[in-house]
């Protein structure tokens, strides 16, 4: 799962002054240890990332004859995830906002971002995710391609196909309409050029919870995965604060429409 979210080191009220949405995201600078730093964006990585990756990678043993090409596909996955990440924070730069700041925790990534307050900005921002990994198929499928030795072990085969394989899948399962993801702000965005912040916010929130609670269903009855129910959970938690943030935006508008009448 990758995320863009305004950081909480930001002043991240909305348009004309509505009420702001807190999501819960973990803070950038607590509980990370810093990786690097690449054109002025900090990439920290969270403490709980090493703890899972260790259960993730010993799931993996038996993919592959070799456990290092079990770490390669853990550490590549990030790697992925870290691209599109970069992807979000370039294209908010680009218009005009601010980007300092990228975590990788066991749910993926998240991009702390502040675009303009401007649904043409705020769609550019967040859609240059997911066209980082449509960038990515042609790139690792000619990779792979032509790069691959023909007698490449079963290992790097294997590798080769399941790196592609979660390129895809991440490209497929971020685009989802499920508020905070950025399907949902995508949505968001689209709407927000008709009906403004508030209803766009409200809409798109709606859609999210019934979509998320239905997936969440889904991948716990078809994978029985503790780790995506829990993912899920933490976007229906911040979906449900978005639709209920959007609700009160519009009786606050609703309400100053009433006295100024």
């Amino acid at each position: 799962m990758s995320l863009a979210f305004c950081s909480p080191l930001d002043d991240c009220s909305p348009p004309n002054g509505r009420q702001d949405v807190l999501m819960s995201v973990p803070h950038p600078q607590q509980g990370a240890f810093p990786l690097f730093k690449f054109k002025d964006i900090q990439v920290s990585l969270h403490w709980s990332w090493l703890l899972v990756a260790m259960w993730q990678i010993e799931r993996q043993r038996d993919t592959y004859e070799h456990l290092g090409w079990a770490i390669a596909q853990y550490v590549s996955l990030f790697a992925i995830v870290l691209l599109h990440e970069f992807g979000h924070s370039f294209a908010t730069r680009q218009v005009g906002g601010t980007s300092d700041n990228i975590l990788l925790w066991p749910f993926g990534g998240i991009a702390y971002v502040k675009a303009p307050p401007r649904p043409g900005a705020h769609l550019w921002s967040i859609a240059a995710g997911p066209l980082v990994n449509l960038a990515l198929i042609p790139v690792l499928w000619l990779g792979f391609r032509y790069g691959l030795p023909q007698d490449a072990s079963r290992d790097a085969q294997a590798f080769a196909y399941i790196l592609q394989y979660i390129n895809v899948f991440l490209l497929i399962f971020n685009i989802l309409p499920i508020y905070p993801m950025d399907g949902g702000q995508i949505l968001q965005a689209l709407l927000w050029f008709k009906l403004g912040y508030a209803k766009a916010l409200l809409i798109a929130s709606g859609i999210g919870l019934v979509g998320g609670a239905g997936l969440m269903v889904a991948l716990f009855y078809y994978t029985q995965s503790v780790l995506s129910t829990l993912m899920v959970g933490f976007l229906l938690i911040n979906c449900w604060k978005a639709f209920q943030a959007s609700r009160a935006m519009l009786a606050a508008s609703a309400s100053r429409q009433t006295m100024e009448g």
